[in-house]
């Protein structure tokens, strides 16, 4: 193996562990750059609550959902903790999974953790010392940059209001001004100075394509500068070792001019060729885990130690993926036979009585482009959910109706528009899942495949 190669295969390694930080800190900046809170952005330290579902305009997180309003804040702990209210949701089913900045969930306040009572929590970075007033719970966090991407269900437009109390009700403030009178400063990430956004920043392009469009150097680079203040675990020393060797440390600026000339050349294309792999590996880990046509990366999603190739795959399609615990999502790119959907033809998902999707909190279908955002439809329907008025069949049974054009007035109900050509995928998701047979947690409960509809002459 030449020098070159050896670099590149370290520099893909690199790549994919690295992976998770730096597009955090992309979808951080995208979503900070604004003086005040407005939709799914918010300056550093407080709550975006968009008050509407995304459409398939919404190009900021792939594969957002429609069954709960998010309420999204990115913190930064290196001056201080930052206390998190939650109010009482009065039984209604919400979740503020915490990452940190490598996507593990270090803590999931909701009602399958906490309950629906109100509660003060104070969310701890790394390097802060002191003594917590009595009566917070503490999360602590293994890095600085922490993202809680909460849900509370929302049935429907109609919902809008009651979820809009409960979106109001989560408060951030920082340690030292809980217990009074606080009012959040505007400000805004990204080096703007009082409270103004960068107008040269482009907050519009998606942080994956951004990504896509990082040289080796820039990207090798940030991750250098990201590790400093978000430190890896202890169990990814080796992996720390083998940065070493090409020149990558936490807080050490990237210089490939002091690398060997003909390893500098390897690492060029790295980013590029780390990114084919995994998306490749997405294709081959979906057929080794079909479970019906059905697609779930592990239920490690949230926790995922040192399995880096996971955690980067998870990061590229499903960034701020939930505890297995919390909310499982399998994906289906391809048919009951084994042939990717495609847009043109008509689809039946059907759940025999009794066979729906087994849930504490609730169930979704949802139909995605090929790009992963929604597919735009003069209904602007999304997904079907179990909140639904679904019309049964007379045994009792469930049939989804997957197709472009109206599968008629009577089945209207149960109708999720697909595009008219093109391929497209679908992710079930289950919303507390039940964890006692039958059960998708430990296999006791299958999803059904996906039925191609015959075409009639």
């Amino acid at each position: 193996m030449t020098k070159e190669q050896a670099a590149l295969q370290i520099g893909v390694e690199a790549v994919v562990y690295g992976l998770p930080l730096v597009m955090m800190d992309l979808t951080m900046r995208n979503a900070t750059n604004v003086a005040a809170p407005h939709g799914m952005a918010a300056p550093v330290n407080q709550f975006a609550n968009p008050p509407v579902f995304p459409n398939a305009a919404f190009k900021q997180v792939v594969r957002a959902n429609v069954d709960t309003l998010y309420s999204s804040a990115f913190l930064d702990l290196t001056r201080e903790p930052m206390v998190l209210s939650v109010p009482d949701t009065h039984g209604r089913y919400y979740l503020l999974p915490t990452f940190d900045a490598w996507t593990n969930v270090f803590a999931s306040p909701g009602t399958r953790t906490t309950g629906n009572v109100a509660r003060d929590f104070v969310i701890v970075g790394p390097d802060w010392k002191g003594a917590l007033p009595a009566g917070l719970q503490p999360l602590r966090s293994p890095t600085n940059l922490v993202w809680i991407l909460g849900r509370t269900q929302t049935n429907g437009p109609d919902d809008y209001a009651a979820v809009h109390t409960v979106q109001q009700g989560y408060k951030l403030v920082p340690l030292s001004a809980f217990g009074r009178a606080f009012t959040p400063p505007e400000g805004a990430a990204n080096g703007a100075a009082n409270g103004v956004p960068d107008p040269t920043f482009d907050a519009k392009t998606p942080s994956v394509d951004k990504l896509k469009a990082m040289s080796a150097a820039t990207y090798f680079d940030t991750l250098a500068r990201l590790m400093k203040s978000n430190p890896p675990p202890f169990a990814d020393a080796p992996m720390l070792a083998k940065l070493a060797t090409i020149g990558i440390g936490p807080g050490q600026p990237f210089e490939p001019s002091h690398l060997d000339p003909e390893a500098a050349r390897g690492l060029e294309h790295s980013v590029t060729v780390a990114l084919q792999k995994l998306r490749s590996g997405a294709g081959e880990k979906r057929k080794g885990v079909d479970v019906n046509g059905w697609f779930f990366p592990g239920m490690n999603l949230g926790k995922y130690g040192t399995d880096y190739q996971t955690r980067a795959l998870i990061a590229l399609i499903a960034f701020g993926a939930n505890l297995a615990a919390d909310a499982v999502y399998p994906t289906s790119y391809l048919d009951a036979n084994g042939q990717h959907f495609t847009g043109g033809s008509r689809y039946v998902l059907h759940f025999d009585q009794g066979q729906t999707p087994p849930v504490n909190a609730f169930w979704s279908v949802t139909l995605y482009g090929a790009d992963s955002f929604f597919v735009d439809n003069p209904s602007n329907r999304y997904a079907i959910s179990s909140w639904m008025p679904l019309r049964h069949n007379s045994d009792g049974s469930l049939d989804i109706y997957i197709q472009h054009d109206s599968p008629g007035r009577d089945r209207e109900p149960n109708w999720l528009p697909a595009p008219p050509e093109g391929a497209f995928n679908l992710t079930l998701r289950m919303y507390w899942p039940e964890d006692k047979p039958p059960s998708f947690l430990d296999g006791t409960w299958k999803p059904p495949g996906v039925e191609r509809v015959p075409v009639t002459p």
